[in-house]
């Protein structure tokens, strides 16, 4: 992680009024969002947990088809424009707190989804990551995020270098393996963006 904890809440509570817009504006997220809750797809009896929630997005997206969907997030301020998202749209079976990727504060989950926030984490990081994901014991794990399908071109980064430390496919691809899952979708959205589908006892479909 090139910056710590903090400094990364800091900079998300800073920008929570614009991020939405800002994300919007971008067709790659958008497109993973929309792939992210395809693949999450719960069934009503599921908890889904969704970390890095940022402002609900995901978690708001999956709450009506779910029986209760836990946001965790490091930024207060992003949760705090989640919270008022669920207020304006009705929504009760949805719970944001403080977590992070490596201490979810999340008992257990059917479902897990993340999008576009592990991507902060270096690849060690990431590793105890879906380490701790895998713990909760989920069927199926979801992630969306800045991911490398090849060589990125150093003059065009879709990441920002200063902040960012993206993996490539088959470094995400191996850690889901070591910790249990099998990868059963691989949905390439941009030559640095994807979405893969991690679940329990499936045959790999990549």
């Amino acid at each position: 992680m090139k910056k710590s904890l903090e400094e990364h809440a800091s900079r998300f509570d800073e920008v929570a009024g614009e991020y939405d817009d800002s994300q919007n504006d971008t067709e790659e997220y958008r497109a993973a969002v929309s792939l992210v809750v395809d693949h999450a797809n719960p069934h009503e009896s599921d908890t889904v947990a969704d970390l890095g929630t940022g402002t609900g997005a995901i978690a708001l997206a999956l709450a009506e088809d779910a029986e209760k969907v836990i946001g965790r997030d490091i930024s207060e301020g992003m949760m705090e424009r989640a919270r008022e998202k669920a207020t304006e749209q009705g929504i009760e079976n949805v719970e944001f707190g403080e977590g992070r990727f490596r201490e979810p504060n999340v008992e257990e989950a059917d479902i897990v989804v993340s999008n576009f926030a592990m991507h902060h984490l270096s690849d060690e990081e990431k590793r105890e990551a879906i380490e701790a994901i895998a713990e909760l014991g989920p069927r199926k794990f979801v992630l969306g995020d800045v991911m490398f399908f090849g060589e990125p071109n150093p003059d065009e980064p879709f990441y920002s270098p200063e902040v960012d430390d993206p993996s490539t496919v088959g470094h995400l691809a191996d850690v889901m393996t070591e910790a249990g899952f099998a990868l059963t979708a691989v949905e390439r959205v941009h030559e640095q963006v994807g979405v893969l589908v991690a679940e329990r006892g499936e045959s790999t479909e990549a």
